[in-house]
């Protein structure tokens, strides 16, 4: 038998799922031994480099949202997934069944897993070549690229300034420690939901970008270094496609969660 679709019991679900998200933990295991030697790396690393590492992903979203929007949407095929999601979205709107639902989710997970592997390859190819630096434009170009399936998975474009600076929260909030990742969170909520009501948001978008550059900077900054001595830089066949699985895991539960929003504040609720 086919189950109608719930929208309250699936928001309560998703919301279940975002909680366990933000309240993650680093593993205890990691902090003991893996924390001590990056804090020892970190130590030995230059101020100039940090400055330079900065400065390399600022000028990476630059060139990605200026410059790169085109070249990395000719890496999809943007009509399909426009017409898969209106093809979805009217079975739901129409039916109310979960299956509808699903296959949704199923095109964004399958983004993701792809994207993953382009990273892992990418991360590790450069990092045995010594390469770190430069491959920070084709790091954030797979980054942008998942998030930007993910959006238009559950029906959201993402050309607009505000919803550029609702990609670059996405990132914040996925990649910031515990005690930052659930303001950030916020930061993400208030924004979606401006958009999605029309208001004004005043949003800058170039102080929003220079704040997601330096926040990864710091976040991936032993990752890069590491990443550019020979050899031992295959960390980022490693490094790279984990913050693609964690950054795209939230946007995923960010995007359904302003779908479904959007079908409870126009939709009669079906309860099971």
């Amino acid at each position: 038998m086919k189950k109608d679709l719930n929208l309250t019991k699936q928001m309560m679900i998703l919301e279940k799922q975002e909680q366990n998200f933000l309240n993650q933990t680093d593993n205890a295991f990691m902090k003991s031994n893996f924390t001590p030697m990056v804090n020892k790396i970190q130590a030995k690393i230059p101020d100039k480099l940090q400055a330079t590492l900065d400065s390399a992903f600022y000028i990476g979203f630059h060139f990605v949202f200026e410059k790169g929007s085109s070249l990395i949407e000719k890496t999809y095929n943007k009509e399909k997934i426009d017409i898969q999601y209106d093809l979805n979205n009217y079975a739901i709107e129409k039916y109310m069944k979960k299956k509808h639902l699903k296959t949704l989710d199923k095109s964004s997970k399958h983004s993701k897993t792809i994207n993953e592997s382009i990273s892992a390859i990418e991360g590790g190819v450069l990092g045995l070549l010594g390469i770190g630096l430069p491959d920070i434009p084709l790091f954030l170009g797979v980054i942008v690229k998942t998030i930007n399936e993910i959006a238009l998975s559950y029906g959201f474009q993402y050309a607009s300034a505000e919803e550029k600076a609702y990609l670059l929260y996405l990132i914040c909030a996925a990649m910031t420690k515990e005690d930052q990742r659930k303001a950030y969170n916020q930061k993400v909520e208030r924004l979606g939901q401006a958009i999605d009501a029309h208001s004004a948001t005043n949003i800058e978008l170039e102080a929003v970008m220079k704040e997601t550059s330096d926040l990864l900077s710091n976040t991936l900054l032993t990752a890069k270094f590491i990443q550019g001595l020979p050899l031992v830089g295959v960390i980022g066949g490693v490094v790279n496609p984990f913050t693609i699985n964690k950054i795209g895991k939230y946007a995923r539960i960010k995007y359904k969660k302003r779908y479904l929003l959007s079908k409870m504040n126009s939709m009669p609720i079906t309860h099971a």
